[in-house]
């Protein structure tokens, strides 16, 4: 990913929905300008989820996602239905296209309800209107993807659709401007070669758009760089890895946290994280925990989540854990087994996803935590990187 591209978690994400041959393809083709998907008259041209990051007009940088048709038969039908029910979690934004010849059918109207289900805006959008005549309702629009009639009105209605609300600050709330914040970054074999990792390139850029006054180290750097400075940091923010570390060596009139916990903070979990960490301290031989990561990466021999994060859990609870890993879109349906879900930052899903992730574990009753929550519980100094944030 370039350093100027707007990550794919931080763009509005709209997903086309509908029949076979209703004409999604095209639809897409028609939005975007471009011939983003395939198009075809044969039923399924569309066998799996199609994803394409650009800027849209008037919406600004979007993921624009072409599924399967959601009447596709058989068994691998059936697989593709379900990767249409899993771009559903990460939909921002529906657009529900109907074939206006056909008209509503019982798989419209299941799509609609699971559209309201997950509290996703949507709007109809009747296809073929070139060929066929049909009253329409409010929320609902007629073009022709093949003539672009309705097409411009079309963005426009997508575009009023987008939650209101201005971008949520990361940390650049939590102190004033030209305060001094220290960025606690290791370098390390698990680190991109070239540039930092994304939750460190978030904040940094979120602080100096609210003009603080940013210094950036190694953990090897930290005391040097204190030494340094004539009045001490408003605010130090560690790499999770280096938690215990950056702690024994930091002031304790110095505050502190971590990357990973204003990322929990950011995607609006923060306070779930804080209360399923309290799980830690009551794990027994046997239990099983997830370990999940939302983005998909070569495992290094440091990884923290299939070995740094083992090592701490068994250091911490003494106990014989069964751990289970995920990546990327990976995330399980039947999680009734599991005693504790410890996830990631989530720098790599959009908030909908990670709250629906949430939501599943919140549900069944099961506690969920993530990295940087979980690693400062388990040094001891998980309220000491909480006192800057106000929880509430």
């Amino acid at each position: 990913m370039s350093l100027n591209e707007t990550p794919s978690a931080n763009r509005v994400h709209i997903g086309f929905f509908g029949r076979r041959n209703a004409g999604k393809s095209s639809i897409v083709n028609a939005v975007t300008g471009q011939e983003t998907a395939v198009v075809s008259q044969t039923k399924g041209t569309t066998t799996d989820p199609v994803s394409k990051s650009m800027e849209l007009l008037p919406l600004g940088p979007v993921v624009i996602t072409d599924t399967p048709g959601f009447d596709d038969e058989g068994a691998l039908g059936e697989l593709r239905v379900k990767r249409t029910k899993r771009v559903l979690n990460k939909t921002d934004i529906a657009v529900l296209v109907v074939d206006a010849a056909e008209g509503m059918t019982e798989w419209e109207s299941t799509l609609i309800n699971i559209f309201k289900e997950k509290n996703i805006p949507y709007i109809t959008v009747y296809n073929k209107s070139d060929t066929a005549s049909i009253d329409i309702k409010e929320n609902e629009i007629l073009v022709s993807a093949r003539t672009g009639e309705g097409i411009y009105e079309l963005k426009e209605r997508i575009a009023a659709l987008r939650p209101n609300g201005e971008d949520k600050p990361i940390a650049g709330d939590l102190v004033k401007p030209y305060d001094t914040v220290i960025l606690v970054t290791p370098i390390d074999s698990a680190a991109p070669k070239g540039r930092l990792i994304l939750p460190q390139q978030q904040t940094l850029r979120d602080l100096l758009d609210h003009d603080v006054i940013t210094i950036t180290v190694k953990e090897t750097e930290l005391i040097a760089a204190l030494d340094a400075l004539e009045k001490k940091p408003s605010l130090v923010i560690t790499d999770s890895q280096v938690f215990g570390r950056v702690s024994k060596e930091l002031p304790e009139d110095i505050p502190l946290t971590s990357f990973s916990i204003l990322m929990a903070r950011y995607k609006g979990f923060l306070k779930t994280a804080v209360k399923g960490a309290e799980m830690l301290d009551k794990l027994k031989d046997g239990d099983n925990v997830l370990i999940c990561e939302g983005c998909s990466h070569h495992r290094q021999c440091d990884d923290i989540g299939t070995v740094k994060m083992p090592k701490w859990l068994k250091e911490h609870t003494g106990a014989d854990l069964n751990l289970s890993y995920t990546s990327g879109l990976s995330f399980p349906e039947e999680l009734s087994k599991y005693s504790l879900i410890i996830h990631c930052g989530g720098c790599m899903l959009n908030e909908r996803e990670v709250k629906y992730r949430m939501k599943c574990a919140v549900d069944r009753g099961i506690p969920f935590t993530n990295y940087g929550t979980a690693i400062a519980h388990m040094h001891g100094i998980l309220k000491r990187s909480l006192e800057i944030i106000p929880l509430d």
